[in-house]
């Protein structure tokens, strides 16, 4: 709905959004920028990106809370679903439905999180200290590429036949845990990621 109205617009997402979602925002002439969790900081980044002069219309979390700029960047809901419902009936007179809209976005086959405890009094520098080890360890990793720019924990996509997906790991926002997402489009290719991050130390327990 947003790339309709401002073909050109970067989207601003948290970091564990889907490739697949990456590469729709793409065909249809947006780009994306990756951020952290956390919807504050999904729209304080879409704020920064138009006062630098990039445009961006749209700041949305996975969770579901969105920003708009014509909105100010407020976190409101009750604006954004009276939008949607206008778009509703926008494609209805059109003859199409809403899904319609997203017919074309990719979703993964298989997808997992995994939460590791921390047990160390000072979590945040262990926790600084793995990401490095295991950045260390991926960079050895043939068909493993550590995505760039990224700009929470440590992001890696994985080109093997039998992976064919990518995994995310970084420190929570407020707890002593390491969240690692995994997602794949292959059948067994989560489990062969994280059977690897297994054999490398990467994952903790």
């Amino acid at each position: 709905m947003i790339l309709e109205e401002h073909p050109h617009s970067t989207i601003v997402t948290d970091s564990v959004t889907s490739d697949g979602l990456a590469d729709f925002i793409s065909r249809k002439g947006g780009c994306h920028h990756r951020y952290r969790r956390g919807y504050k900081n999904v729209i304080n980044e879409g704020i920064r990106l138009n006062e630098a002069g990039e445009e961006c219309w749209l700041a949305i979390e996975t969770w579901g809370h969105a920003a708009l700029r014509e909105n100010y960047f407020l976190d409101d809901g009750a604006y954004l679903a009276a939008k949607l419902i206008v778009y509703a009936a926008k494609l209805f007179r059109e003859g199409r439905q809403v899904h319609e809209a997203i017919a074309s976005l990719k979703q993964p086959l298989e997808s997992k999180e995994i939460r590791i405890k921390l047990a160390d009094p000072d979590f945040k520098s262990y926790g600084a200290a793995k990401l490095e080890e295991a950045k260390s360890k991926a960079a050895t990793m043939p068909e493993w590429n550590i995505v760039e720019p990224n700009y929470e924990g440590l992001r890696v996509s994985c080109t093997n036949a039998d992976e064919d997906g990518w995994w995310l790991l970084r420190m929570s926002l407020h707890d002593p845990v390491m969240p690692l997402n995994i997602e794949s489009n292959v059948e067994g290719g989560v489990a062969a990621i994280e059977r690897k991050l297994r054999e490398l130390g990467v994952l903790l327990n």
